[in-house]
């Protein structure tokens, strides 16, 4: 996964935690703006969270920011 993308999930994982609280969950959708505005990090957001993780629909931001912190 390319240190941009590790980037904008973890500023994302952390504005929701701290809007939220601690049990806040999202989806791979909240990275990225409503607009299809660069399909080929979008697809490897999804590859990463369906394919690699086999990730529920929703995850919790702490544990998203956990792991893309131990990689």
């Amino acid at each position: 996964m390319r240190d941009s993308l590790k980037e904008k999930i973890i500023n994302t994982c952390d504005a929701k935690i701290a809007a939220k609280g601690s049990n806040v969950g999202l989806s791979f959708y909240a990275f990225f703006s409503n607009k299809n505005d660069d399909p080929e990090l979008l697809m490897e957001a999804a590859t990463w969270w369906i394919l690699d993780m086999e990730f529920d629909h929703f995850e919790k931001a702490t544990k998203i920011k956990a792991l893309i912190h131990s990689q």
